[in-house]
């Protein structure tokens, strides 16, 4: 019996241990990852970024080496920390903090020590790497930008953070993003996919070859390429006229909305945030808190429309018949209702629609308005169906485009008085500001010239975007499907006349460009801030929205330069020069184009921090920048034109 379960035990052990072996070669190996494996050292490989081209095929972004110095903490033996940092350029503190940083993050896996890497550093390091266990050199890519434009379309990339890593688990730490712009929105076409190497170290922690002949590798896949819609020539051009001023200029491709360019300005060289140098130049825009140089003023910037509002007005009243084009109001130098006064400029009165939008006439818009809110016996009504129509061109949302950033601006509706005056308390006048583009109606340029669009087109726009093709791809269906406002294509002429003669005879005349027949409509914005507690006038602002030619328009533009007095005075003559720039790729208006070149805004945004008085009349003094500076903003453009 003894000698039975003997044997019987014998048996049992073998057929556990035959099972057990089974179960650890042909079962487990199955679920085996070698991610998990302290014997392998695993390697990220990273993929080329795609391209970027402007609309004409030229090379904007494109890449450049850059070695990271990567640590994995638990594989760190002694080493001659003094020497090491010596090699790195860096302190012993900053070798301690950092090294720190890695082992709370993960004894185990990589982490970047030290990114970007100069060449001749890495030259150095690399014949030295050997004698720093756990110290491995990382190659990668990183942004080189070919123009030094479009900081706020193209964006840069930057490292990401814990809360990206947390959400998704493509990126490790130290790898890099889209920060910005059109880095960040097609960060998934242009990044690609990492390869991953696995790597067997023997007992000694040395590196003996590719794990299982490299069966686990895989291949990093490179991004797309992608073109954009921008025109890099009208976007050079554009931020050029934007020098020593603050606002947004935006142009849209009417027939697709296609963006042409989109300047915010003040910019910066986007090649300041590459790098090593990254971090301390975004600081310093960062904290720039007077100029806000990474505030894209076009897509986030929301402004009072002014006198542009008035053609949706216009249409509005004719799509709900309360005026006809050759109905007339008087005006003797402003609207005057109730006990208060809605001014103007001078000119002929009485004004019909044609007189009213290029004399840009306050009265006359006053009483449209009014005529549009007594059409229906409740006060509710006639707001949410005007609220309705204004909307319809892309106001009061984020128009559901492919840009990084943006603001919805504001349309009011009957809710919006109720909460201000109290549900029912509100009358017509109250709102009457909202005739003029002003009162609670916010705006930002995007949208102002995806107004102008929509009137160009006789009532239907594209939903302004960004991306133009994608290597391999389609872009998405929502770019290519037109949207069409409230308002029937027949009420689109006299308004569109009228913005022809704003050029002809009106308010633009003197911004004429031979050969190009533009519409358009000047605007001046009130202008208000808190200074000391206190409600301050400041200088107005200077609106144009325009589009050409006047049939089958090719561009279609806002201007709002902040502080730039009235209409014509910068943002007309600036949407001039643009339109002939992209119509006719020269200049004719040398007078236009040396005006806006040689006068500067910026005394006028140091008014509020030095207590010099604001003027907002039209005689105010402008100041002109220094003849060096003049001519070498004018050797500049010579170079653009050269291109």
């Amino acid at each position: 019996m003894r000698k039975l379960l003997l044997f019987a035990l014998v048996v049992f052990v073998g057929i556990t241990f035959i099972v057990r072996l089974y179960y650890l070669q042909v079962y487990d190996s199955k679920n085996y990852d070698p991610l998990e494996d302290t014997a392998v050292r695993k390697v990220f490989t990273y993929p080329k970024r795609g391209y970027v081209y402007d609309r004409n095929g030229e090379l904007l972004v494109a890449n450049q080496p850059s070695y990271d110095v990567m640590v994995i903490p638990k594989e760190v033996e002694p080493l001659d920390t003094l020497e090491f940092c010596s090699l790195l350029k860096i302190t012993k503190e900053n070798f301690i903090k950092t090294f720190n940083k890695a082992r709370n993050y993960s004894p185990r896996l990589p982490y970047v020590f030290l990114s970007n890497l100069a060449k001749d550093d890495y030259a150095v390091l690399q014949e030295k790497m050997r004698k720093y266990d756990g110290f491995y050199i990382q190659k990668r890519s990183i942004r080189t930008y070919q123009k030094t434009i479009g900081a706020n379309v193209l964006g840069d990339i930057g490292e990401v953070n814990q809360v990206i890593i947390n959400k998704d688990d493509y990126y490790n730490k130290g790898d890099l993003i889209g920060k910005q712009g059109v880095e960040k929105t097609y960060e998934k076409t242009l990044r690609g996919f990492k390869g991953t190497k696995f790597i067997q170290k023997d007992r000694f922690n040395r590196d003996i070859g590719a794990f299982e002949d490299g069966s686990n590798d895989a291949t990093a896949q490179p991004g797309k390429n992608i073109t954009i819609t921008i025109d890099s020539k009208l976007q050079e051009y554009g931020e050029l006229l934007m020098t020593n001023k603050r606002g947004g200029i935006v142009a849209i491709e009417p027939n697709s909305g296609e963006i042409l360019a989109m300047i915010s300005g003040p910019t910066y060289n986007p090649n300041l945030l590459v790098g090593r140098n990254r971090s301390k130049n975004f600081t310093k825009l960062y904290n720039d808190s007077l100029a806000q140089p990474l505030f894209d003023r076009g897509l986030q910037a929301m402004y009072p429309p002014g006198s542009p509002f008035k053609a949706i007005n216009a249409l509005i009243a004719l799509q709900e018949g309360v005026v006809t084009p050759d109905d007339k109001f008087r005006c003797n130098l402003g609207f005057k209702y109730g006990n208060r006064r809605m001014g103007c400029h001078l000119h002929r009165s009485p004004a019909n629609m044609n007189l009213g939008i290029y004399e840009s006439c306050n009265a006359y818009f006053g009483n449209v308005y009014l005529k549009i809110m007594d059409k229906y016996d409740s006060r509710v009504d006639a707001m949410n169906n005007w609220s309705k129509h204004v909307k319809s061109f892309g106001l009061g949302n984020y128009l559901n485009n492919d840009l990084s950033v943006g603001q919805p601006g504001k349309i009011p509706n009957s809710s919006t008085y109720d909460r201000a005056y109290g549900k029912g308390k509100w009358y017509p006048t109250f709102s009457i500001s909202n005739a003029i583009g002003q009162g609670e109606v916010l705006a930002t340029p995007i949208q102002l010239a995806n107004i102008a669009a929509a009137i160009g087109n006789r009532g239907y726009y594209y939903t302004p975007h960004i991306i133009k093709n994608i290597e391999g791809d389609t872009i998405p269906s929502k770019f290519t499907k037109p949207k069409y406002t409230t308002i029937d294509k027949k009420h689109f002429g006299p308004v569109i006349h009228g913005m022809f003669d704003v050029y002809n005879k009106g308010t633009a005349k003197m911004l004429q460009v031979k050969g190009i027949e533009i519409c358009g409509k000047t605007g001046t914005a009130e202008n208000f801030a808190i200074i000391d507690g206190t409600k301050t006038q400041l200088t107005d602002h200077s609106i144009f929205v325009a589009f050409a030619p006047k049939d089958n328009p090719k561009i279609a533009i806002a201007v709002f330069i902040e502080n730039g007095y009235f209409g014509s005075r910068f943002a007309g003559k600036m949407a001039s020069l643009m339109i002939e720039k992209y119509l006719k790729d020269e200049i004719s208006r040398t007078d236009l184009e040396n005006f806006v070149l040689y006068h500067t805004l910026e005394h006028e945004y140091k008014k509020p921090y030095s207590g010099e008085p604001f003027k907002i009349n039209r005689e105010t003094t402008l100041e002109t920048i220094p003849v060096e500076e003049y001519e070498a903003l004018k050797y500049l453009k010579a170079k653009i034109d050269s291109k």
